[in-house]
Parts: structure tokens; C-alpha cells; sequence
């Protein structure tokens, strides 16, 4: 099969004949399209595919025994401290008496449920799956705190017979390391292993066949088992699915920075195709905005995903201990509050050439030939801006991920 035109460095995949984020049906219809010339159909495949991920909704549920941290666990899984403004609430006390919805800040389809506590009186595991309505959530996150019990592993057969996916998360490690710190034969790793046996082994005593145990502290969400938690379920989520959690994740580790840099790397052909369909129409002021507008509004997506905006870095300094100042310094590209047409614009004659922006008035205006070369010149602009500024904007993250975590070392020399 032909690589496609105005899409450089895209090719099909070897195992399945697709462009990224479509399907090999969608890919077949934009195959078709260009072939006959059909900018508009082309277009109008990635619209739909765009609008399906927009309607596509990732519901989360977190469950467990009272007490076990399922609220903050949930917070840390949105980048969230206990008590930021839209934090699910926690307590000493069970705080959850009936599923609680919390949408994502940033993507609201990313939906967060904070299940009751299994093994109360009025949450009893054998009917605890009906009156939470198990048929929303995606899968399943089975938190404890200390030992896994008979709740614990007989709510996961239940769901295991449900047809939905399950992970076990031990929560609060941090103070599990924190009070064995102080004997002289304390090794980080080795307690950690305990524990992790520990679960395991009290999970296999309650009839789980090799159950997998996350390790996890709500406090350091970037250290432990989070990061393989956090892979292990993108591996296991569909395509839209798995894109929406990915792009909600906090950046609170290197990988999760790169896969998301990958992932959004994959996306920008889309919107330079949307770039050379408006080109192709012979009203080249028209085709200017529209480029402006594709570039304002990814430009500024991707600062929010990458966490470069006041909410997210107010949010992180406020976790790390650091002034938002601090955070700032060490970025490079614009915040996502200071993206607007007119940088757009300026950035897109410069990468476009002010010749080229007046000459779409006359080239666009000549029949058949004048169409395609404005059509492939907009592609090739907006795609090369939209990865430069990824680029910048991905390292920048980058940056502010090693200064926030960094130690006051430093300062102390």
C-alpha cells in the first residue's frame, strides 16, 4: 500500500494497514478519498474519528475497605493534593456513602468513581457490585492499606466473573517505610518485597490464582508501583481509551512525559490535513484563520497536557514545595494562557513565509494545480509547527519535572 500524500513520516503500520488513531476502515476511506481527490472526504473521516474520541468516556472505579485511602489515591491518579478545590474528599472516617463522581479537570470524559467501602454493613461484597452499578466502570482499582482480605479477593472474583478487569493496589507504603526506617537492618527494597509477598500471599490464601500487587504512596505518587500501575493499565485500554487516560495522567514521571510527547506526535497529521483541506478552498483569508485556529487550539491543548499551565504548575508547586516562580523559570515555551492568534499568526508566517501567505490569494485561484500546491505547502506548515512546538513544550515539561523533584542540595553546599 502507498504512503499517503501531504503526510510525511506517517506510514501504515506493519502489522494493520492504519494511520494513527483511526481504524484500518477509517484508513481505507481516506486512502480512497486522496486518490480521487476528495480533500473534503478525507477531512471529514478525521472529523468523525475526532468527534468519537471527544464522545468516548473512561469511567474509573476505585473501591475498597473503609479507610484504606481510595479517596486519595483517586486524587493523586488526577494530579490532585487532598485538599485542592476539587479533590475527592478524605477523612479518618468513612467519607463515601455512595458512589462519588469526579470528572478531570482538564478531560471531563475521564470520569473517577469513589466506590463505598466494601465490607460494611451496607456494602456487602456478594451484592456490592449491583448496588455500585458495575456495568459503567471500565475496571477496577482494589485498594488495602494493610493485609488483603476475604472482601477484598472475593470482590475481585466477582468481578472477574463479570468480565471486567481488576488490579490490586496496596496503599500508604510510604509510612510502611517510613516506620521500619529507624531499625539498623532496614533496606528499602527488601521491605517493600515483604510487603508485596505479604499480599500476595493472603490474597492466593483467599483463592486468587497469582494475583499481581501494585505497591503505591498517595503522598509520592512518582515512586513505588505507580509507574508500572500507570503502564499496566494503558496497555490493557483500547485505542480512545487509552489515549484520553494517557493524556490525563500526571506528569510525574519521564515516561509518562514521553509517551505522551509519542502519543500527541501521532495525532498532529490530523490536524494538517484539516490545514490543507481549508487551503484547497480558493479563499485564501479564510485558510489563514482556520490555520490559526488549528494551531491556537492544540497549541494550547498540548501545554495542558504537559501540565504547562497556571492550575497545573500552582498545583504541583503547592506538592513539592516549591514557589510556582521556581516552576516557571525553567520553562521556555509560552504558557497556555499566553497562546493566542496573533503569536499564532506570527509564528505561522514565519514557518510559512510571508510569500506564501499572499500568494494563496492567487495560487488557490488557479485550477487543479494551484489547489494541490497550496493544499500541500498549508500541510507541510502546519505539521512542522505543530512538532517544533511539541517539541519545545515536551521539554520544557521535562524541566519542570526535574525541578520540582529536585533536593535542596544545593543550597545547603
Amino acid at each position: 500500500m502507498e504512503e499517503l500524500k501531504f503526510i510525511p513520516g506517517n506510514k501504515f503500520s506493519k502489522d494493520r494497514n492504519t494511520l494513527p488513531g483511526l481504524s484500518e476502515q477509517e484508513t481505507d476511506e481516506i486512502k480512497a478519498a486522496l486518490e480521487a481527490g476528495d480533500l473534503s472526504g478525507a477531512a471529514y473521516v478525521v472529523h468523525r474519528s475526532d468527534e468519537l474520541f471527544k464522545n468516548t468516556e473512561l469511567n474509573i472505579a476505585i473501591t475498597g475497605e473503609s479507610g484504606a485511602g481510595k479517596s486519595s489515591f483517586l486524587n493523586a491518579l488526577q494530579g490532585l493534593g487532598d485538599e485542592d478545590k476539587e479533590a475527592a474528599k478524605t477523612g479518618v472516617v468513612e467519607t463515601t456513602k455512595e458512589p462519588m463522581l469526579y470528572r478531570h479537570s482538564k478531560y471531563p470524559n475521564v470520569i473517577f468513581w469513589d466506590l463505598p467501602g466494601i465490607g460494611t454493613p451496607a456494602f456487602q461484597p456478594d451484592t456490592y457490585l449491583e448496588q455500585v452499578t458495575f456495568n459503567r466502570y471500565d475496571f477496577f482499582v482494589v485498594i488495602a492499606s494493610e493485609r488483603f482480605r476475604a472482601n477484598h479477593a472475593k470482590l475481585a472474583q466477582e468481578i472477574h466473573k463479570m468480565g471486567k478487569k481488576f488490579y490490586f493496589v496496596r496503599s500508604k507504603v510510604d509510612l510502611d517505610i517510613y516506620n521500619e526506617k529507624h531499625k539498623k537492618s532496614f533496606n528499602e527494597e527488601r521491605t517493600l518485597e515483604q510487603i508485596r509477598n505479604d499480599c500476595i500471599e493472603h490474597l492466593c490464601g483467599e483463592g486468587m490464582s497469582s494475583p499481581q500487587v501494585f505497591l503505591v504512596s498517595s503522598k509520592e505518587f512518582q515512586k513505588y508501583d505507580s509507574p508500572k500501575l500507570q503502564k499496566t493499565l494503558l496497555k490493557e485500554l483500547e485505542s480512545h481509551k487509552k489515549f484520553l487516560f494517557l493524556l490525563a495522567l500526571p506528569n510525574l514521571s519521564k515516561p509518562i512525559l514521553e509517551k505522551k510527547k509519542k502519543a500527541l506526535q501521532r495525532q498532529i497529521w490530523k490536524q494538517a490535513l484539516k490545514s490543507c483541506t481549508i487551503a484547497a478552498v480558493p479563499l485564501p483569508v479564510l485558510s489563514v484563520k482556520c490555520d490559526v485556529g488549528i494551531l491556537v487550539d492544540n497549541m494550547r491543548g498540548y501545554c495542558e497536557s504537559f501540565g504547562l499551565d497556571d492550575s497545573s504548575l500552582f498545583i504541583l508547586a503547592s506538592q513539592v514545595g516549591k514557589s510556582v516562580a521556581e516552576l516557571k523559570g525553567v520553562i521556555k515555551s509560552p504558557l497556555a494562557k499566553n497562546i493566542s492568534e496573533e503569536m499564532a499568526e506570527k509564528q505561522l508566517t514565519k514557518a510559512a513565509g510571508k510569500g506564501l501567505i499572499l500568494a494563496k490569494h492567487f495560487i488557490s485561484m488557479i485550477p487543479v494545480v494551484g489547489t494541490i500546491f497550496a493544499a500541500e505547502r498549508s500541510f507541510t506548515v502546519t505539521y512542522r509547527m505543530l512538532n517544533n512546538f511539541l517539541d519545545d513544550v515536551a521539554e520544557d515539561a521535562q524541566r519542570v519535572l526535574i525541578k520540582a523533584l529536585e533536593t535542596e542540595e544545593k543550597t545547603n553546599e
